[in-house]
């Protein structure tokens, strides 16, 4: 390992003992952010595993139940029914900390509904009320999946820096600083004995 180019006193021994003792604590703090951070992925995840499965499930059968309503239902009739919205919605977007890494934090606000379905009972099948119900349920499941899932991506590259830096600390600034310590006071030792061996010739003459 390649040592800093430095002068070997003792004043700069000094101030790299103190560099040092904050680059190992650093490194332990860094260490156990890391290790509490990935803890936390962890559960994230299986969060985002859990609500993507459920998303999955409810929205294939969802997409079925249209398509049943759609067969059974002239095609303009439906094409009419399906684009006239009956929920409106609005996300209040916010931040959140995890670990000091800002996450989105959505909340659906002011939903107001219309009177019944979009559509005349008379005019579509029944079918299409439990596809439009459906569908009006599953929206704060995906909404709160896209919220999980960039909290998991931001967590994942934050993880991913934390780690570059305990690494740098760990195998290159700790170990050139305990290189130029041991290289300072090699010198300082030999400097010394040095100095005794002259002082000591000085004496005999």
């Amino acid at each position: 390992m390649a040592r800093l180019n430095v002068n070997p006193t003792r004043m700069e021994l000094k101030k790299l003992k103190a560099r040092l003792n904050t680059a190992v604590r650093g490194h332990k703090l860094l260490k156990d952010k890391s290790d509490e951070m990935v803890r936390r992925f962890s559960s994230v995840i299986k969060e985002n595993n859990r609500l993507r499965g459920e998303v999955e499930r409810e929205l294939s059968e969802t997409l079925r139940q249209f398509s049943v309503a759609r067969s059974v239902t002239p095609a303009y009739r439906a094409e009419t029914a399906f684009s006239m919205p009956s929920v409106a919605v609005s996300a209040q977007c916010g931040v959140a900390s995890v670990m000091g890494v800002e996450v989105p934090d959505i909340a659906l606000v002011n939903e107001k509904r219309s009177d019944g379905l979009p559509y005349a009972y008379s005019e579509i099948t029944s079918e299409a009320d439990y596809s439009v119900a459906k569908a009006s349920s599953l929206l704060p499941k995906m909404i709160e999946l896209a919220q999980t899932e960039k909290t998991v991506r931001l967590l994942a590259a934050e993880i991913e820096r934390n780690k570059r830096r305990v690494n740098a600390l760990e195998y290159v600034m700790i170990p050139q600083l305990e290189e130029t310590i041991k290289y300072i006071k090699s010198k300082l030792d030999e400097n010394e004995r040095a100095a005794v061996i002259r002082l000591m010739k000085v004496k005999n003459k």
